[in-house]
């Protein structure tokens, strides 16, 4: 029977099951149902293949090559596999670190940002002297120095609704390293679209969780998982929660451990499975997942067909929701306080992120507590709301003006923007 369990801060359709009788070499095995498994070689065209690896490339990977598991004919099939890569963030970092040091011949890189000092403390792809430029710029040097024998490929654009499948098309599975549920929904679309696997993960302050989505090898989908997108605000990004820094150094090594175990053909498929470990605890748990009859994408009465669609746009959509809530600056935030400020300043953070940093004359009000304290908020007055980076504003704003407060403004990136300019 299905259940909800609270992940992340969110409900998810599993079941908890127990891997006791599991077995790591059992025969229900990638070779089984993924192409890429390895094919027992003869031994006299071992020698030609041989040739294909470089005595660099032979010494580099010897300790792969001493692997039953591995051997020649596994270090090859991963000379020759493409993976494709969503961000070159924290969990993509030692995603790609690893791929391209175990010798997968191409990486495809997906990214549009640059390396700002507070990425630092958990993307281990990226150093000081890359702040301000490229983190596809960064990770290329990077990688390129842990393992020149590859080619990595740059995209330096926003994984959207048009490009997605023309960047997709020529790799053979797809890692998610991105941070909001738009691009999940986008990669995961992507990726059934394309009949390809997609390795899952996510973090949150201490938890993460991975999971292999392959509905064409019989498998859910990340929608069988999480049907509708989540509401807007309801979950903190990364940003405004937090995370430990090296969680996602432990679940994007996981990552690319499903990886390379699916271009290497050995161990267990994790289809229908979602492992998710809580640092805490120091324990990991195995959430079963079955595909969802009903799934709009993989379900037998399908209506998803293309990878546009309400989910995938749901960041543009979010976008337009938010322009037509009345928003300031920072420094426009300045200049009001400066003046004859007559309404409420209202800081919705945590108590903690309030004691650490605050702007003089705020009140605090966590957005947790909004509803309690509605009744002592003044309806007349002008009431300007903010956060640590404009996430939980947004949500406070709009529950503001569903109750009839009509003169509520967000501040635009929030604490952040505010100490950035001081």
């Amino acid at each position: 029977m299905r259940s909800q369990v609270d992940l992340l801060g969110l409900s998810w359709k599993v079941e908890i099951t127990s891997d006791a009788n599991s077995h790591p070499h059992q025969s229900d095995n990638y070779q089984q149902v993924f192409d890429l498994g390895p094919a027992r070689i003869p031994l006299h065209i071992r020698a030609a293949m041989a040739a294909r690896l470089s005595s660099a490339e032979l010494l580099r990977y010897s300790r792969h090559l001493i692997i039953p598991d591995i051997g020649l004919e596994g270090q090859l099939r991963l000379k020759n596999a493409s993976v494709l890569l969503i961000g070159a963030g924290a969990l993509g970092s030692p995603s790609a670190l690893y791929l391209a040091a175990a010798g997968v011949g191409r990486l495809g890189l997906v990214d549009a940002d640059v390396v700002d000092a507070s990425n630092l403390q958990r993307q281990i792809l990226h150093g000081e002297s890359w702040i301000g430029k490229p983190k596809l710029d960064s990770a290329a040097a990077r990688l390129r120095e842990v393992n020149p024998h590859i080619a990595v490929e740059l995209h330096a654009v926003r994984f959207t609704q048009e490009n997605a499948m023309e960047i997709a098309a020529s790799y053979d599975i797809i890692v998610d390293g991105s941070d909001n549920f738009p691009t999940r929904f986008l990669t995961n679309d992507t990726a059934f679209l394309q009949k390809k696997p997609l390795i899952y993960g996510a973090i949150h302050r201490f938890e993460g969780q991975v999971g292999v989505f392959a509905p064409h090898l019989g498998g859910p989908c990340y929608r069988c998982l999480l049907p509708n997108m989540p509401p807007a605000g309801s979950v903190p990004s990364c940003q405004e929660a937090g995370v430990l820094g090296v969680l996602p150094g432990i679940m994007g090594s996981l990552q690319a451990m499903e990886t390379l175990k699916l271009i290497l053909g050995i161990g267990q498929v994790p289809l229908g499975k979602l492992t998710v470990y809580d640092a805490l605890r120091s324990s990991f748990r195995s959430l079963a997942l079955r595909r969802d009859p009903a799934c709009r994408l993989c379900g037998d009465h399908a209506d998803i067909f293309s990878v546009s669609n309400p989910e995938t746009c749901a960041s543009n959509c979010c976008e337009t929701y938010i322009d037509t809530m009345e928003s300031i600056t920072t420094s426009e935030l300045r200049e009001i306080l400066a003046g004859e400020f007559q309404g409420l300043l209202i800081d919705v953070r945590e108590p903690d992120e309030y004691a650490m940093a605050h702007i003089e004359g705020s009140q605090l009000i966590p957005l947790k507590t909004l509803p309690d304290q509605l009744a002592k908020l003044p309806m007349d007055r002008e009431l300007i709301v903010h956060c640590k980076a404009g996430g939980r504003s947004t949500k406070a704003v709009q529950f503001l003006l569903n109750n009839g407060f009509s003169r509520v403004k967000n501040v635009t990136g929030g604490m952040d923007a505010w100490l950035a300019k001081e």
